[in-house]
């Protein structure tokens, strides 16, 4: 491995952890978005990371937990509150599992989110997710 990518490479390591069927490395994974999210930048978490996140949550809900709790806390990882909208489908998704605590969380991380979106985006994403 070059001596360029060997930074990359634990992120990648983290990246692979969020698709191993070993619910402890996942969770681990999870609990390092923040880092997976800073080593790819503001645009691919925003086009990558988070749509992934947002395909694959039929997971173990300790790993579903985690994850609300971490979205709470991601717009300045998706590039500012210019980009929070896109935080909401997977904790649209996350408010609608079976497990109570899950859903509580993700809805503690869409208000955390809502009460620093901008008004217009508000009206344009928040408010239809509420309807």
């Amino acid at each position: 491995m070059a001596m360029v990518d060997e930074p990359l490479y634990p992120i990648a390591v983290l990246i692979d952890e969020l698709k191993n069927e070993d619910i402890q490395l996942r969770l681990n994974s999870i609990r390092r978005l923040s880092t997976i999210a800073r080593a790819l930048g503001e645009e691919r978490t925003r086009k990558e990371l988070v749509p992934f996140l947002s395909e694959n949550n039929d997971d173990d809900d300790e790993v579903l937990l985690a994850m609300a709790e971490e979205l709470g806390v991601f717009i300045p990882y998706v590039g500012g509150v210019e980009h929070a909208n896109v935080l909401l489908p997977p904790l649209e998704t996350l408010c609608s599992v079976e497990e109570t605590c899950v859903r509580d969380k993700a809805v503690e991380s869409l208000c955390r989110i809502w009460a620093q979106m901008r008004e217009s985006d508000l009206v344009e994403s928040f408010v239809p997710l509420v309807k």
